[in-house]
């Protein structure tokens, strides 16, 4: 509780802008003062200059300072400091806003970005509040992910070289008796030189695909009879051994299964937005 302001907003910027960004959109509309016997909608903890800091707003602040942590775990002192922060800060952006820098490209993209995040990510909770994943939809997502993965994983290890001459050259050392691990360590351009080219073990969606091929082709201990080309440079792959893949179980995974099936429900209702939605683009 000791830091500076300047520190504090440097850290907090991006929360700082969420707390009070939508309220900064509607400055300057202040709705009419409520009756002095009427109790204001939104109690306001701090006026600067006419404009209220509201109990919202600083509720949120102290939230995101404490990452979660009871606010029952700040003295009154402490959360003085927070409210004299959150003036000072509205201090600086009023006279941002004299300043001009409201009108700034950059500054408005920046708000404008920060407003979009803030709705959608409101109504992303708001549309998933009662749509939480049944047991029967989780095991059925649990059940297709299994279904896809793989059943096998390999262990494998190669020399990677920037020619296909240099691979050549390789595999014919290999075929006249070289050692694997030896020309691994001292031709290879990977980092798995140092362990004679040992790749440990690997399920091939880990790999690109024409090295993931080369080596669902091989057998035990075979070694590609030609380089295999990948965007890395050029590979001589040898197998070896495979063993089967036993999935994880349910309960394991259910955290991830459970982002899983949300996101699927979000993305559906993103896409049923986008059918009735006027979209132009013009990148």
């Amino acid at each position: 509780m000791t830091q500076s302001p300047v520190s504090r907003w440097t850290r907090w910027s991006a929360l700082a802008a969420a707390a009070v960004i939508l309220g900064a959109c509607a400055k300057g509309q202040q709705p009419p003062a409520a009756p002095a016997d009427q109790t204001p909608a939104v109690p306001a903890v701090a006026t600067v200059n006419g404009t209220s800091i509201t109990r919202p707003e600083y509720d949120f602040y102290v939230k995101s300072l404490l990452n979660g942590k009871p606010t029952t775990d700040l003295t009154a002192e402490q959360k003085g400091q927070i409210l004299d922060e959150m003036v000072s800060m509205e201090l600086v952006a009023e006279q941002g806003e004299k300043d001009g820098l409201a009108k700034d490209s950059d500054v408005a993209a920046r708000l404008a970005v920060a407003r979009m995040r803030l709705l959608a990510d409101a109504e992303s909770q708001k549309y998933l509040k009662d749509k939480q994943p049944t047991d029967q939809e989780l095991h059925a997502e649990y059940d297709s992910a299994v279904a896809q993965m793989d059943k096998t994983e390999y262990h494998a290890r190669h020399i990677l070289v920037a020619s296909k001459d240099q691979a050549d050259a390789i595999i014919k050392r290999l075929k006249a008796g070289g050692k694997f691990e030896d020309i691994a360590k001292a031709q290879s351009i990977d980092g798995s030189k140092t362990q004679g080219g040992d790749l440990g073990w690997f399920t091939l969606a880990r790999m690109v695909k024409p090295f993931a091929d080369a080596v669902k082709g091989l057998k035990k201990g075979e070694t590609t009879p030609e380089p295999v080309q990948t965007q890395f440079g050029w590979h001589v792959i040898q197998l070896i051994d495979t063993r089967p893949l036993t999935p994880p179980p349910f309960d394991q995974v259910k955290e991830q299964i459970t982002n899983r099936v949300i996101q699927k429900k979000l993305q559906a209702y993103v896409a049923e937005l986008r059918k009735t939605a006027k979209i132009d683009k013009h990148l």
